[in-house]
């Protein structure tokens, strides 16, 4: 049987500090491509669009997708705080790049949303930066437990940590933060080295952790 051994510092790091919406700050406009690592948001449907989501992302939240994680962005970081929007004349990603985009977010609104404030950031082109969050995601495994939207149910922030931690392999609780608003799952955050080989420790993001003892990961209609 598999087996991780947690210890006393990770577990301290999940449950040392509330999450916060990295994606509703930032620390103004910074110099693309120099930032430390990145940030994949993987954000939980049903919280989204339980919300204002349903009125703001007809696509996403149409009855009858059923979807779970679906990505909410690719942030270029530093160890500590993060930049955005980091040109004032970004390029507009052509029909080609939102294809890609196309891909990988729920929403082409999404889509151009992060591109302005975080993908400006990455020193990549529109095609490129949304390839590069299609590779992010491809590198993380769903958890088969949290695959299934299909039912209400209430788990401890520590125990969705545990099970990604378990379904990807070189990933540690250092390297992650499990967000919740209002009592409910809202994402996942995973960090990744700038050239996105592989998972990076990222303290600061860790210590955002959901304090909640639950949470509720509402099933999707």
């Amino acid at each position: 049987m598999k087996q991780v051994f947690w210890g006393i510092a990770a577990l301290g790091a999940l449950l040392a500090a509330p999450a916060s919406a990295q994606d509703e700050g930032g620390f103004g406009r910074g110099r693309p491509g120099d930032f430390d690592f990145y940030v994949l948001a993987l954000s939980w449907s049903p919280t989204y669009c339980e919300g204002a989501g349903a009125g703001r992302d007809e696509r996403q939240c149409a009855p009858g997708r059923g979807l779970g994680f679906v990505v909410h962005g690719l942030w270029p970081q530093y160890t500590r705080g993060y930049p955005t929007n980091c040109s004032a004349f970004e390029r507009s990603p052509t029909r080609q790049a939102m294809e890609v985009a196309g891909e990988v977010f729920s929403s082409e609104g999404l889509a151009r949303y992060e591109w302005r404030k975080h993908g400006t950031c990455s020193g990549l082109d529109p095609a490129a930066y949304f390839r590069a969050a299609r590779e992010a995601r491809a590198a993380v495994t769903i958890p088969d437990d949290l695959r299934n939207a299909g039912s209400d149910r209430r788990l401890a922030p520590i125990e969705i940590a545990r099970q990604f931690v378990l379904a990807n392999k070189g990933l540690r609780p250092d390297m992650m933060a499990v967000a919740c608003a209002r009592g409910r799952l809202q994402e996942v955050r995973i960090c990744f080295t700038k050239d996105l080989r592989g998972f990076a420790a990222c303290p600061e993001v860790a210590r955002q952790n959901c304090r909640a003892p639950e949470v509720t990961l509402e099933a999707a209609r």
